[in-house]
C-alpha cells in the first residue's frame, strides 16, 4: 500500500489516513463507495472494526486483520471471505453476498452471524460458542441450496435456530456436529 486511504470518521482532520498511520488505525469505514479491491487492507494490523458494506467487492481476506472484533461486509458481490485467523471476531454481517461457503469455526468469539441471502451450499459455524449466539442473532436463511450446517451442538441447534426464529429456512434440514 502506497500513498493515501479514502477513509471516513477515525482520522484527526480529515477523510484520508497516510499509509505511514495505519498500523494504528482501529476502525475504518469505508461502505457504499464503488469499492472493487481491498487490497492493502492487511496492513490495518490494529484494525478491530471494518464497515465496507454496499460496494462491489467480489472476495475480502481478513486473515492479516488479527484485532478484528466488528466486520460488516454485507451489501458486495462477494465470493469468498477469508476470516479464518480472526479468532477475536465478535459480530460479522455478511448477508447479500454471492458466498458458496462459509467457515467460521476459528471464530470463537462470534456472538452474531448473518450470512443470509447468499449461496452457501457449506456453512460451519462448530466454533465452541453457539450457545452464546441466540437464534435472533444467527440468520442462514435465504440459502436455498444450504440443507446441513456443521455446528457445536445438534441440540442446541435445532432447538435455537429455527424458522420460527428466523434463523433458517425450511429446506435446511441437517445439522450436524462433528468432532
Amino acid at each position: 500500500v502506497s500513498g493515501w486511504w479514502d477513509i471516513t470518521g477515525t482520522i484527526p482532520g480529515g477523510d484520508y489516513c497516510h499509509t505511514s498511520e495505519i498500523n494504528t488505525l482501529t476502525s475504518l469505514s469505508v461502505s457504499s463507495r464503488g469499492i472493487v479491491d481491498m487490497t492493502g487492507i492487511e496492513d490495518f494490523v490494529a484494525l478491530t472494526s471494518l464497515s465496507c458494506s454496499l460496494n462491489q467487492l467480489t472476495s475480502l481476506d481478513l486473515s492479516n486483520n488479527l484485532a478484528l472484533t466488528y466486520l460488516y461486509c454485507h451489501g458486495n458481490q462477494l465470493t469468498s471471505l477469508d476470516v479464518s485467523n480472526n479468532t477475536s471476531l465478535d459480530l460479522l454481517l455478511c448477508y447479500f453476498n454471492n458466498l458458496t461457503s462459509l467457515d467460521v469455526s476459528n471464530n470463537t468469539a462470534l456472538t452474531l452471524l448473518y450470512c443470509n441471502n447468499n449461496q452457501l451450499t457449506s456453512l460451519d459455524i462448530r466454533n465452541g460458542n453457539n450457545t452464546n449466539m441466540p437464534g435472533n442473532a444467527f440468520r442462514a436463511k435465504g440459502n436455498p441450496l444450504l440443507t446441513t450446517i456443521n455446528c457445536d451442538s445438534v441440540f442446541y441447534a435445532t432447538n435455537t435456530y429455527t424458522v420460527a426464529s428466523g434463523s433458517i429456512d425450511a429446506t435446511m434440514t441437517t445439522w450436524t456436529a462433528i468432532a
